[in-house]
């Protein structure tokens, strides 16, 4: 276990995707007090996590006992998401916590991929 210590406060934190997004918990989001979350990681391996990792952060937000904003952004469509997003809707406003959806696109040579900015 890491040692006890003040909360970290930064404009945005990049969760971990794949294996690593294991350590994502209630703990890390007490401990890393985020403006921004980017939840990324679209493969199978990070969908059979999400959901934890999505009741930590309600979890780890409710013990900050300040009322700061929060955006999460996920970075790829899922399922589980929708399901969070929709089961704990009510539970994400009383904490201050908005999900980005975006159906914008970004075009870069032959390349289009969907994107969504983010102004500190």
């Amino acid at each position: 276990a890491a040692p006890q210590g003040p909360p970290v406060y930064v404009d945005l934190a990049y969760l971990p995707g794949s294996w690593s997004a294991r350590t994502v918990d209630e703990e890390f989001f007490r401990r890393i007090r985020s403006l921004c979350y980017v939840v990324s990681g679209d493969d199978h391996l990070k969908e059979g996590v999400l959901r934890p990792l999505l009741d930590a952060l309600l979890t780890g937000k409710h013990q900050w006992g300040m009322d700061i904003q929060v955006t999460l952004i996920p970075t790829f469509d899922s399922l589980v998401m929708h399901e969070w997003y929709q089961e704990t809707h009510e539970r994400q406003q009383e904490l201050g916590i908005t999900v980005l959806g975006s159906n914008s696109t970004v075009a870069m040579q032959d390349e289009t991929f969907p994107a969504c900015k983010v102004e500190f």
